[in-house]
């Protein structure tokens, strides 16, 4: 199993360079496409209280002790194409022994989660469950909102148990509504000199 990891580059970016990626590098490793996985972790990196990403990406390759004469050629690919997301590239590879690692996986199940074997979301219409004259947008909503039974707790997707005179209720409206013209009155008051009402 090979492992690519990414500190510094935003998670779609490297999901995207993945899908492009994964054949190239499963070549130059001479392994199977399903030995090559990507982990981009939420995180950021920092450099003296300043925020890196896509400046300074960091780059770890875990892989099997057995690959490391390919290293160079793998290397020289990573850094010419990830070029192309980051203005500087850290490389770093870390090596183990094939006794060291161990799986389980499912029989009843895929490998990994493809896109020819994700289920539809009943929820993202498409169009063509709908025949002419139905409302795909209205019925949409109708399941959304009858989802759970009367018995459960409210959902959180209908609001309409949402009070706007509930403090505990997170606040729907305009936040900062009035807030320019309250700044702009203190900004006069405090501009007047003591004194100032009583010369009138």
């Amino acid at each position: 199993m090979i492992t690519i990891s990414f500190l510094g580059l935003d998670q779609f970016v490297v999901g995207h360079y993945s899908k492009e990626h994964t054949a190239n590098l499963a070549n130059l490793y001479e392994v199977s496409e399903d030995d090559v996985n990507f982990y981009a972790p939420n995180a950021m990196v920092f450099h003296q209280g300043v925020e890196q990403t896509s400046w300074h990406l960091i780059v770890t390759v875990k892989a099997p002790l057995k690959v490391k004469v390919l290293e160079s050629k793998v290397a020289e690919y990573l850094l010419k194409t990830l070029s192309d997301f980051a203005i500087n590239v850290e490389l770093l590879f870390e090596y183990y022994e094939q006794d060291s690692r161990y799986i389980h996986l499912n029989e009843a199940y895929p490998r990994y989660i493809k896109s020819d074997n994700i289920q539809a979301d009943p929820y993202n219409y498409d169009g063509s469950d709908y025949q002419e004259g139905e409302d795909p947008i209205h019925d949409e909503e109708e399941a959304h909102h009858h989802h759970h039974n009367d018995d459960d707790e409210p959902n959180p997707a209908d609001r309409a148990d949402l009070d706007p005179n509930d403090p505990e209720q997170i606040y729907l409206g305009n936040a900062f509504e009035g807030f320019e013209e309250k700044i702009k009155q203190r900004q006069e008051a405090a501009s007047k000199k003591p004194g100032d009402d009583k010369k009138k």
